[in-house]
């Protein structure tokens, strides 16, 4: 089965927390549940890293680790991002990390986000694409 959604995913190399990211994101696809999404990562300190990156739009490069949720048009076979169905809403769990416009995540460095994106973000991001 060909995956509806492509989970976007913007780091750099020497990064920890990017490394982190992926291998939280990874663990989270070999599981059966997870089928319709697959990853792409982009390092944004390559040239195709960094068109992907500037094509999103909304991401701050100081908050790199990130990632947008995007479906894959069946039509089309193109990848279109999903907008955020509440910009600017609060949002208990993902708190800032949570993209304004886009439907992801980026890091938080504040005290309160503490530079993490946790397995259980990832996943309310995740089940959150499936219903918009």
């Amino acid at each position: 089965m060909a995956s509806k959604f492509k989970i976007r995913v913007f780091g750099k190399t020497g990064c920890d927390k990017c490394k982190v990211l992926n291998q939280r994101i990874d663990s989270l696809l070999e599981k059966p549940e997870w089928t319709d999404f697959q990853k792409e990562y982009f390092d944004v300190e390559t040239e195709e890293g960094l068109v992907n990156f500037a094509q999103a739009e909304c991401l701050n490069p100081q908050r790199i680790p990130a990632f947008v949720v995007a479906r894959v048009n069946e039509e089309s076979g193109r990848t279109e991002p999903l907008l955020n169905p509440d910009p600017g809403a609060m949002d208990e769990l993902c708190k800032k990390t949570r993209l304004y416009t886009w439907l992801g995540l980026q890091t938080d460095y504040s005290e309160t986000g503490r530079g993490v994106i946790s397995s259980s973000m990832i996943t309310a991001i995740l089940d959150e694409a499936r219903r918009v």
